[in-house]
């Protein structure tokens, strides 16, 4: 739900009343119910309203929002009887002021004000990035790399040391960090609104022992960067990685709502992903590994440049989503040439 898709704003549809509802008026706020309502008809009241409002995902965006206030994480969680039952009218009033937050367009995520990222349950806040499925995927590769020892090089058993950039709202760290009890991290956001949620749940979730967050660009403080966190066994991140030509296509929830600077990767989204490569062999250990998410336009182009511009990292491969897409870029650590032949003088 809600990814980085390119899909132009929906019109906004004229509307009837509903049920026990009084007439209400083109892409206005229904009014609160004259009478009791259930939640069936709560939430097919939003339901409705949403489509004729052109607000995406619907049903989705209904069910969450008020299964999230009755305490549940689903509709069908709350059960059969739940349903049929009568609001009160403070509950029905949480609803309507939720519920008209989401006809702004506001991300679902921002509005109940948390989400689940993987086994995680996170706080969200506007404007930090909302983590997408496809950084789901990003963290179960590298997990799976680890616990499979498949980083050449690097004792799974061992204490393990991870930098992410552009942390967000910290799903990937945090996420590692309860998956790896042997991993310590480092993370890094040029937002300061990031670091401090970042920070957040990372006390919610009780592993700011291992964690440290930095309030910092990789662009501009790269020297900082490297005397903080170096050296690590893995460099992670799902950078800003859009091409600006294509930001002004996303949907009003993204445009509006989250920072452009987590989505904008510059002309050719590749801004931001270069320099992270460069600094790369700086800051890993020896046959440490790079794990990006990237557009897939980018994995051929990232390959090239780095053949081309650093010398000590090697395009290991790349990997698809759930979806066949090429959407993920894994680099290795490897000596230079003249470390090479230094060794075997």
């Amino acid at each position: 739900m809600w990814r980085r898709s390119l899909i132009p704003a929906s019109a906004c549809f004229k509307s009837k009343g509903f049920g026990v509802f009084r007439a209400v008026r083109s892409c206005s706020t229904p009014p609160l119910p004259v009478g009791r309502i259930t939640v069936l008809q709560a939430v097919a009241t939003w339901r409705e309203h949403f489509i004729r409002r052109g607000v995406t995902e619907p049903e989705h965006s209904s069910q969450y929002i008020i299964s999230h206030l009755l305490g549940a994480k689903t509709i069908e969680s709350l059960g059969k009887e739940r349903l049929t039952q009568f609001l009160d009218k403070g509950k029905t009033q949480q609803i309507w002021q939720l519920c008209t937050k989401r006809l702004s367009r506001m991300p679902v995520q921002y509005v109940i004000e948390e989400w689940d990222f993987r086994d995680l349950t996170l706080k969200m806040r506007a404007p930090v990035f909302i983590p997408r499925p496809e950084t789901e995927e990003l963290v179960d590769l590298v997990l799976r790399d680890l616990q499979g020892s498949r980083m050449a090089g690097v004792d799974a058993a061992a204490q393990l040391t991870c930098l992410e950039v552009g942390c967000g709202s910290g799903a990937v760290s945090l996420s590692l960090l309860k998956s790896l009890p042997q991993l310590k991290a480092f993370a890094v956001d040029q937002s300061q609104d990031a670091v401090k949620l970042t920070e957040e749940n990372a006390v919610r979730l009780n592993l700011l022992d291992r964690f440290v967050v930095y309030h910092m660009d990789v662009l501009t403080d790269s020297e900082m960067l490297l005397s903080l966190c170096s050296p690590v066994s893995i460099l992670v991140s799902n950078p800003p990685y859009l091409f600006s030509e294509d930001m002004e296509s996303l949907e009003p929830e993204i445009i509006r709502f989250e920072d452009h600077a987590a989505l904008d990767g510059g002309k050719d989204g590749l801004r931001v992903i270069k320099q992270i490569l460069t600094v790369a062999p700086k800051i890993l250990s020896d046959r440490g590994r790079v794990y990006l998410e990237v557009d897939p336009r980018h994995p051929p182009l990232i390959q090239q440049w780095v053949e081309a511009h650093v010398e000590d990292l090697h395009y290991v491969e790349t990997r698809h989503d759930i979806t066949g897409r090429a959407r993920y870029c894994i680099l290795q650590k490897q000596k230079s040439n003249e470390e090479l032949k230094r060794d075997l003088d």
